[in-house]
């Protein structure tokens, strides 16, 4: 699936839209599903490079299905580059505020705060790691930020968690990560292990990272060199190759490995009797 077959689909009905900030970029959409509640959260955090010129609404078709299938999802979105404010830090800083604003919806919407899976996809992906293993960055970070929501897990949908070696390589959205910190990793080394998600994220956390074998823009290398980085018996970090995907199948409940994308989330935040 491309791009353009992806949002040439019907849009769905958009859920509540909820600011998280004063910015008018600062906002999510909410959805919850019918029934009782409270309800496990789905924080879904968009790519696009990093870059203003993509938005949320793609993953508006995703946080419908899962919305369908019993979660409520928090599609956020944030400033990128390009947008004022954008970039480093404020693209983190804003991803971090949306992420611990589940505490507030929990407070005046029938969702669980303490029941959160991060879902991100390509820059959205790397972002979502990055929100989830935060906690490790010393209060002298400008990115820093107190009392992050802990979560069950990641899906890391054809994820980027090695900025210094994607910056390096060609491809459309390789370019955009010196744009995101302001140049190259041996330009500003301390912005790149600041951004870099965690490598102590999965010894504490569940991570899936979700990988089409034919995707053009995040090679496969990026989810396995991640998974293999700890050799840990506490390793909870898992490859999920799809061997015939590329890389917008991820994100549309049409294709024909969505099934696969809703059964890792299920996996992190459905209790098992």
């Amino acid at each position: 699936m491309t791009w353009q077959d992806l949002v040439q689909q019907p849009m769905p009905a958009p859920g509540v839209r909820l600011a998280y900030g004063p910015d008018s970029l600062q906002f999510g959409e909410l959805r919850v599903p019918e029934g009782k509640g409270p309800f496990p959260v789905v924080v879904l955090i968009h790519g696009g490079c990093w870059l203003s010129q993509y938005n949320y609404r793609y993953m508006n078709y995703a946080s419908a299905a899962l919305a369908k299938a019993g979660f409520a999802t928090w599609n956020i979105e944030f400033r990128r580059v390009g947008n004022p404010g954008g970039g480093y830090p404020g693209t983190f800083l804003d991803v971090a505020q949306a992420v611990d604003h589940v505490r507030v919806l929990a407070r005046q919407y029938p969702v669980k705060a303490k029941e959160v899976v991060l879902m991100g996809h390509s820059a959205g992906g790397h972002l979502a790691l990055w929100a989830a293993g935060r906690s490790e960055l010393p209060r002298s970070s400008a990115l820093y930020t107190k009392k992050p929501l802990k979560v069950k897990g990641v899906v890391a949908l054809a994820g980027i968690p090695d900025l210094t070696t994607y910056s390096t390589q060609k491809g459309s959205c390789n370019a955009a990560v010196e744009k995101l910190l302001g140049g190259l990793p041996t330009a500003m080394p301390h912005r790149y292990a600041e951004a870099t998600p965690s490598p102590a994220l999965a010894l504490k956390t569940p991570v899936r990272m979700v990988q089409g074998g034919k995707d053009p823009i995040v090679p496969v290398s990026q989810a396995q060199n991640f998974v293999n980085h700890s050799s840990s018996r506490n390793n909870k970090a898992k490859v999920v190759l799809l061997p015939e995907a590329g890389h917008f199948d991820l994100v549309a409940p049409t294709s024909p490995v969505w099934p696969t994308i809703e059964q890792a989330v299920k996996e992190l935040l459905v209790k098992r009797k």
